[in-house]
């Protein structure tokens, strides 16, 4: 192998980037083995220190998970609720692209709490829209957003089956969404809920509620979200 010279990334860098194409490609799929630092040494002519660095890498990533005495395999992707983004936006960030199933989109006028939470009158119509949530070919969330219908009756009409509605709502209708008020708990997954995340019925799911505003203030859109917990991490820095 020819010496780093400056214009190379470090080898354990090329390795990492090599796998991270093939998962990106969809070559490799979630469970699918990956090579072993053994095999890794010898195809990219490094040591078994440096094709154990970058495996390392990638687990850190979340990429990979390594089983003792089974090998290395490619994660299930997860979702990191660090900041607010949609679903689009942190897969784009994985490199990973998302995609949706909209279930059902309608108006209803009989979601009196909910108007209640966007600052509505109770009898104010609202668009209702129900997606199934995909990433990597496999479910991840069911979710359930309302907004204002007299507003925004012609997201109804949007093909969100690729994309974001965040972008939709903030390219489309010029806001800019800013920050959201989030319930978070935990449920079990009832027939229907686990026949379209293909969990077993009463599986643990995590539940968020929320509330999104924009830079006025205003409620613009509020979310139940029903997340498989196998494919989700909640992160939250405490200070003293």
């Amino acid at each position: 192998m020819s010496p780093n010279n400056g214009n190379w990334p470090p080898a354990y860098q090329r390795i990492q980037g090599t796998i991270r194409e093939r998962i990106e490609s969809g070559q490799l799929k979630p469970g699918d083995a990956v090579d072993s630092e053994r095999e890794l040494a010898k195809i990219h002519h490094v040591s078994l220190m440096t094709a154990r660095h970058a495996l390392a890498e990638l687990q850190r990533e979340g990429l990979v998970e390594r089983r003792r005495g089974a090998g290395t395999f490619v994660a299930p992707p997860k979702i990191h609720f660090n900041k607010l983004t949609s679903l689009s936006e942190e897969m784009a960030s994985r490199g990973l692209s998302a995609r949706s199933r909209v279930l059902s989109s309608s108006v209803v006028d009989n979601a009196n709490d909910i108007a209640a939470r966007l600052a509505l009158p109770a009898t104010s119509r609202l668009l209702m829209v129900e997606r199934l949530r995909q990433a990597a070919n496999e479910p991840f969330a069911l979710e359930t957003c309302y907004l204002p219908a007299e507003q925004f009756v012609d997201m109804a009409r949007v093909p969100l089956e690729r994309g974001s509605l965040f972008a939709v709502l903030e390219h489309d209708h010029r806001l800019v969404l800013a920050y959201a008020d989030e319930e978070i708990d935990a449920t079990a997954a009832d027939p229907r809920t686990a026949e379209l995340l293909g969990v077993t019925r009463g599986a643990p799911l995590l539940r968020i509620r929320q509330v999104i505003y924009s830079t006025q203030g205003k409620a613009i859109l509020y979310v139940l979200g029903l997340y498989r917990s196998d494919r989700h991490t909640l992160r939250i820095r405490r200070f003293r």
